[in-house]
């Protein structure tokens, strides 16, 4: 398990990015890089990194589940993902 106090730091950072998200593209689309590099650093989508929602462990994350892999493959293996099965062959 992640420190809670990480995982608030992402969402932290997720607010931000998407607050500034209209700010920053309208000052790219002008090429006022001065004012961009004004703005807080954590309102770059950059800086964002992709988090398990269960557990919130940052490496071996799963895109298409928003797991890590650990958790994918507990909670495949007792059912709870539909469509997913465990293969053998």
């Amino acid at each position: 398990m992640a420190k809670e106090s990480m995982k608030a730091r992402e969402v932290k950072r997720q607010k931000m990015v998407e607050k500034y998200a209209e700010k920053r593209k309208a000052l790219k689309e002008a090429g006022d890089f001065e004012a961009l590099q004004k703005l807080p650093k954590n309102a770059s989508p950059v800086r964002l990194h992709n988090r398990c929602k269960l557990t919130g462990r940052p490496r071996g994350y799963m895109r298409q589940f928003g797991l890590s892999r650990v958790t994918f493959r507990e909670m495949a293996n007792q059912g709870l993902i539909p469509g997913v099965k465990k293969a053998s062959w």
